[in-house]
């Protein structure tokens, strides 16, 4: 959204529309009617090759649900391919923009079939495989970190940054105490807001729930936990507590992170510098599963400049004092949190939406 109000504002009469799959498109409908309630959301169906990084290649060979769903997303792949197809001859759109996910991949493919000018952006200091695959059709690329992260041609890569929300951006002492009494916490508490993104993280929510009574000590405590698991946690806790909330999904995440005084989060690398704009104390948990170990490269890039703090999530299970103790250290030095989040600053591109969509021009006018 970020990138399509640079392109509004540079022509306010281009078509847009945004494109996702059946599963996300509640999400997308929501977030879409921050910046236009009017724009078209397109369905298409997608697959994904599912390689987690903890298991070897036998293991993926041999693990008979997993080898099945991975059949059958690569036919899904097939049929996103057609649909798509048929959508962009139906429309006929003068640039496709993908930002990586597994729905981008026939969609892109299908823009290369109709030669459509195709930019895509990779926010992961791990190139994805839909990445990788689009990149050699692809007119131009932004990335998210530095070039020297990818394998990208430098004549068609650019580092651009994660375009994120103007609404990102280091909140005043007087204006987080406004968004404090928005969200209704105690505006003389410290506030800890845990996130594990849009489809939550189980095993943080776990934690969470499992040692609240050690944590609302600390301060006010918000968990959005996802759709999937916001039943089975809110029949677990009391809802009379007034220092904490649960959330299933959160529209609108910049005053809700920029009331926090601490933030927990998975290390997606859009989320990371939506945080560094914020330049909030940040504790990182990767999800060290996913397909190459990508949030965990996402981390390193952050720790290496003591702009965060990292708890890895094998250990947090085994000891859930390790994230309490993190929490509790941010709090207590409030001096040291303060330069780690000047620290985090430092990575904010804040023309990164405007670069991404120059590119996008950029890519019409070159057909």
């Amino acid at each position: 959204m970020a990138v399509f109000r640079e392109l509004r504002e540079a022509h306010p009469d281009a078509e847009l529309r945004f494109w996702c799959d059946f599963s996300f498109y509640k999400q997308a409908r929501a977030t879409v009617n921050t910046f236009d309630a009017d724009l078209r959301i397109d369905r298409v169906v997608g697959g994904k090759l599912r390689r987690y990084h903890h298991l070897t290649l036998w293991e993926h060979i041999t693990w008979p649900s997993l080898m099945l769903s991975n059949l059958r997303d690569l036919f899904l792949v097939g049929v996103g391919v057609v649909q798509s197809f048929v959508k962009l001859v139906a429309w006929r759109p003068d640039v496709v923009f993908t930002k990586g996910g597994f729905v981008c991949l026939p969609v892109g493919f299908a823009a290369h079939l109709l030669k459509i000018p195709l930019v895509i952006h990779d926010s992961d200091a791990h190139p994805g495989l839909t990445n990788r695959i689009l990149s050699r059709w692809a007119t131009s690329i932004g990335t998210g970190a530095p070039l020297e992260h990818y394998s990208y041609s430098a004549k068609k890569a650019r580092y651009v940054g994660i375009p994120v929300s103007d609404q990102f951006r280091p909140f005043t002492a007087k204006e987080q105490v406004a968004a404090k009494e928005k969200w209704g916490v105690d505006t003389k508490a410290p506030l800890i807001v845990v996130t594990g993104g849009g489809l939550g993280a189980r095993r943080i929510n776990d934690v969470i729930v499992g040692n609240i009574s050690k944590l609302l000590p600390l301060g006010s405590v918000v968990l959005v936990s996802g759709t999937g698991q916001f039943e089975e946690i809110r029949e677990q806790l009391p809802d009379d507590d007034p220092r904490f909330q649960l959330h299933a999904f959160v529209t609108d995440m910049p005053s809700l992170l920029g009331a926090a005084d601490v933030v927990v989060a998975r290390a997606g690398a859009t989320t990371i510098l939506e945080l560094a704009a914020l330049a909030k104390p940040t504790i990182l948990i990767p999800n060290a599963k996913l397909t190459g170990g990508h949030q965990i490269k996402n981390a390193a890039v952050y720790t290496e400049k003591a702009a965060v703090i990292e708890v890895n999530e094998d250990d947090m299970e085994k000891r859930p004092k390790l994230l309490i103790e993190a929490i509790r250290d941010i709090l207590d030095n409030p001096s040291d949190a303060h330069a780690m989040a000047k620290r985090f600053r430092a990575f904010e591109k804040p023309n990164a939406a405007k670069d991404m969509a120059k590119l996008i021009l950029a890519a019409i006018r070159h057909a």
